[in-house]
């Protein structure tokens, strides 16, 4: 992996004095208040770590006004990151790390604890992870008798509105893994976590298949910016 170089016309700015103590001054300001910096500087902070010798705040910027926010910069694909000017392997690397350190942090009071015992936990793990994905993503957890997380497992990802999930690959899965349970999750891209008509429909053959083998279907958790929806809780499992 190459290191990115100097956007063009800003390798003199980036080796300025002034350039150098806006840094440190940024840097000083997050240490001392990381929640009071807005989304463009915790990018242009992120960035300069990747590429040390420019001035990333035009490029921290660009990112906010192509994806919207800091999450949904780190959230992005690799390639839609790298359609921004300026953006490369390293950068882009860079932005993919924090998010998955962001999901690993997530998952981890998760593991090795009853799932069912430990809910709001796991909704907060499948909002992090998957509630601003720019496309729908289907996400299973396989749980032992205990309801311990055996196994957490993306089993698909489809188009900003569908994504394929077969019961006979969950059935599959399953038995492979020794689970007693599962708990399907998925993502609306969006935002609202309502379920459609298909995903209902889904859900009620992914869960017959799973009952004809003995193993059930805890819950399916739809996630999007504006919230979750349970089907457990909804009356529809």
């Amino acid at each position: 992996m190459t290191a990115d170089p100097p956007l063009p016309g800003r390798a003199e700015a980036a080796d300025a004095p002034d350039h150098r103590g806006h840094r440190e001054r940024l840097r000083k300001r997050f240490l001392d208040a990381p929640e009071a910096l807005p989304d463009y500087e915790l990018l242009e902070l992120l960035l300069g770590a990747a590429i040390p010798r420019q001035d990333t705040k035009p490029l921290a910027k660009a990112l906010i006004r192509r994806f919207g926010s800091f999450a949904d910069a780190v959230t992005a694909d690799v390639e839609d990151l790298k359609s921004v000017d300026g953006v490369k392997d390293v950068a882009a690397a860079t932005l993919k790390v924090v998010r998955e350190a962001a999901i690993r942090l997530a998952r981890a009071p998760v593991l090795n604890n009853s799932v069912i015992s430990s809910w709001d936990v796991l909704l907060d793990y499948c909002r992090t992870a998957m509630a601003t994905l720019p496309t729908e993503q289907f996400r299973l957890l396989f749980l032992d008798r205990k309801n311990t997380l055996i196994a957490d497992e993306v089993q698909q990802t489809g188009t900003v509105d569908h994504t394929p999930l077969y019961p006979r690959e969950v059935v599959r899965r399953a038995l492979a893994l020794h689970a007693s349970a599962v708990i399907m999750v998925h993502n609306h891209p969006s935002g609202d976590p309502k379920p459609s008509r298909s995903d209902i429909d889904m859900t009620r053959a992914v869960k017959d298949a799973l009952t004809a083998v003995g193993i059930q279907l805890h819950d399916h958790v739809v996630v999007g910016r504006k919230g979750h929806a349970s089907f457990k809780a909804m009356g529809l499992l």
